[in-house]
């Protein structure tokens, strides 16, 4: 069911649904007309429906959800484990198990309900408010409560191992690893909090009511996935990825994009993330990994400089090697021009003020020029919006 306010009169509308086959749907309980025409399911429900106005609309559906393979070759969508499932959406993968407006805009608050044999756990976002048995059926009920945008939903069957926990402030903590991804360089159950922690020091308050991760046996995917509240591993990972994942939860689920050509603010915040981690925690310095990946010696350098960080040239390469090595770099460029005390001031304003919300690259430049006082449109024309490589001092 999805609960909706319609911001301007309606006759119909639509979703977006790939594959499945659609029995009934009904919006406020009344029998709704549906049609479908490729990846859009269209409505009309029996009364139209005014601007302002909440409404309800249930859609019965049913088949074998399927694979999406992107234009990079990837996969996503419902995808199948080796006892199991992974159900991933970025960025639009989650077309293929529910319908819904599948744009990072949209947000909503959800509830996931999913039932598998009784030796299986079902993992999904947010906290678990019940399980219950019957006969050979376990119910997990699952309850996000904060705003998550369609692509971080996820759902993840299978054998774990289960830990839980809470953090020194309470925060409860549920991590799922598959047993044969056990023994991986880190200890996830105890990584997660210290990232937390270390976090919220920097870049603010924790945006949601629970965290963990999910840590599954899926070598061949070639991708981890920044899952609203539990970040999906498809095998054990290290430190970096988990602290690259654990960012998202404030860049990219918290503040979401408003279109995805602003995905740096995601993926270049994350990366970022990654470079403090490791200078504050004896490793290189971030002005040691922002030089090698100018030099390109850096092992994620490769193509950083084939279009601007905030401009990707198709909706195939949001997810591109400039916005993220670019988007970084960017940041340390800012970090450098304002001073650390400023710098960190922005971010902490970012998260505080769009918290839950949706934001662009005008409004983070903004932001950036409040903040510091500075006219900053040379550094962001130069390392953020050029198609050159910039020159360095």
């Amino acid at each position: 069911m999805i609960t909706a306010r319609a911001t301007q009169d309606l006759s119909r509308f639509s979703l977006d649904l790939a594959g499945l086959r659609v029995r009934h749907a009904a919006v406020d309980g009344s029998e709704a007309r549906f049609s479908r025409w490729e990846k859009k399911l269209t409505l009309t429900p029996a009364r139209p429906i005014g601007k302002g106005e909440t409404f309800k609309t249930t859609v019965r559906y049913g088949g074998t959800p399927r694979v999406f393979t992107a234009g990079d070759g990837g996969e996503e969508g419902w995808i199948e484990t080796d006892d199991g499932v992974a159900a991933l959406g970025e960025p639009t993968g989650s077309m293929t198990w529910f319908p819904g407006n599948h744009h990072p805009s949209d947000k909503a608050t959800y509830d996931i309900d999913v039932t598998v044999p009784s030796d299986y756990t079902a993992v999904s976002n947010g906290t678990l408010r019940e399980t219950r048995q019957r006969g050979k059926r376990t119910t997990f009920r699952w309850h996000n409560p904060e705003p998550m945008a369609s692509y971080v939903a996820s759902v993840v069957t299978g054998v774990f191992d289960i830990s839980t926990s809470t953090t020194d402030d309470g925060l409860p903590l549920y991590t799922a690893v598959d047993p044969d991804e056990a023994d991986g360089p880190v200890d996830v159950p105890d990584l997660v909090p210290e990232v937390i922690e270390w976090a919220t020091d920097r870049f603010g308050p924790y945006p949601f009511s629970s965290a963990g991760a999910v840590v599954d046996h899926l070598p061949d995917l070639g991708y981890a996935l920044e899952t609203q509240t539990k970040p999906y591993f498809q095998e054990a990972p290290d430190t970096t990825l988990v602290v690259h994942e654990l960012a998202h939860q404030w860049f990219g689920n918290s503040v979401t994009p408003r279109a995805w050509q602003d995905m740096w603010l995601n993926e270049g915040f994350a990366t970022y993330a990654e470079w403090l981690w490791d200078e504050e925690h004896g490793h290189r310095t971030a002005q040691e990994t922002f030089d090698s990946f100018y030099d390109g010696t850096h092992e994620e350098s490769e193509g950083i400089w084939d279009f601007p960080a905030a401009d990707p040239p198709t909706a195939t390469r949001v997810s591109d090697a400039p916005v993220y090595g670019r988007g970084a770099m960017t940041l340390h460029q800012l970090r450098e021009a304002v001073g650390d005390r400023t710098f960190f001031g922005i971010l902490r304003a970012w998260t505080r003020e769009h918290r839950h919300g949706n934001a662009d690259t005008e409004q983070f430049i903004a932001l950036c020029e409040k903040k510091s006082g500075r006219d900053l449109s040379d550094l962001f024309e130069t390392w953020l919006f050029s198609a050159e490589k910039p020159d360095v001092d």
